[in-house]
């Protein structure tokens, strides 16, 4: 069964807005756990453009599903991942001025420094994932320094949805590298996750991918909540899942 985890950052945006203390992150976490979310992801970013270092000690103590920490490979934030002790830990790119994460970490191109940081998390009991393009390279490089998981980056397929629709060559194309770095990451002893720019009208083409444990969806579910509610765009995005995964019964 494909699970879904959803990232909760963009409810901290809207709170830091304001340097308010609502809407609140928490409250936010268990209306999604409430709708079925399987776990909850927080981007603890070096800029702290969202979340706080305090939300993810809260979400810590607070929530009943999993803790998925994304987080860049910067020292400072490694002290805290190894404090805080979440479920899983996502090391992912990170440059000060993107809007969001533009692109796969490349984890080929740092070996002995992401190795030795997947073993200082590791030793802590935390699952590590990598949050990588749909490249083979990648895939193999993830393997060979002993992560857990890989996060395939979708940001391509979810492009190429939306400007040339889910039956053109370039969709398809990037439909296919996906599959096959999917299948590679299965076949080295990898969980396989993937996420980025996932919304509800490209979801059910990339749920035929097997064996996929989980995707990480979050900029699509708090949009839609403006107009649905939080707990009811939760439920409309596990009921995609499961209904083009093979969930339901």
């Amino acid at each position: 069964m494909i699970k879904l985890g959803v990232n909760i950052d963009h409810i901290a945006t809207i709170r830091q807005a304001r340097k308010e203390d609502f809407p609140s992150v928490v409250q936010a976490a268990a209306l999604c756990e409430k709708a079925g979310a399987d776990s909850i992801t927080v981007h603890l970013r070096e800029d702290r453009r969202h979340i706080q270092d305090k939300d993810v000690y809260d979400l810590k103590e607070s929530l009943r599903t999993k803790l998925n920490l994304e987080m860049a490979a910067g020292e400072e934030i490694i002290k805290i991942a190894l404090d805080v002790k979440p479920d899983y830990a996502c090391l992912v790119p990170e440059k000060r001025q993107e809007l969001t994460t533009e692109g796969g970490l490349d984890v080929a191109g740092q070996q002995a420094n992401l190795a030795s940081i997947v073993e200082r998390l590791k030793q802590a009991g935390i699952i590590v994932s990598m949050f990588i393009d749909a490249d083979m390279e990648q895939v193999k490089a993830c393997a060979e320094i002993n992560a857990d998981c890989v996060e395939i980056h979708t940001g391509k397929y979810a492009a190429y949805f939306k400007k040339f629709g889910g039956g053109s060559t370039e969709f398809e194309n990037e439909y296919k590298r996906i599959s096959e770095a999917s299948a590679a990451a299965v076949e080295s002893g990898l969980i396989l996750n993937a996420g980025h720019g996932l919304d509800y009208k490209n979801l059910e083409k990339i749920c035929q991918v097997p064996s996929m444990n989980e995707f990480n969806i979050g900029f699509a579910i708090v949009s839609e909540s403006v107009f649905k509610g939080l707990e009811q765009a939760v439920k409309e995005m596990k009921e995609i899942i499961n209904k083009n995964s093979g969930n339901e019964k």
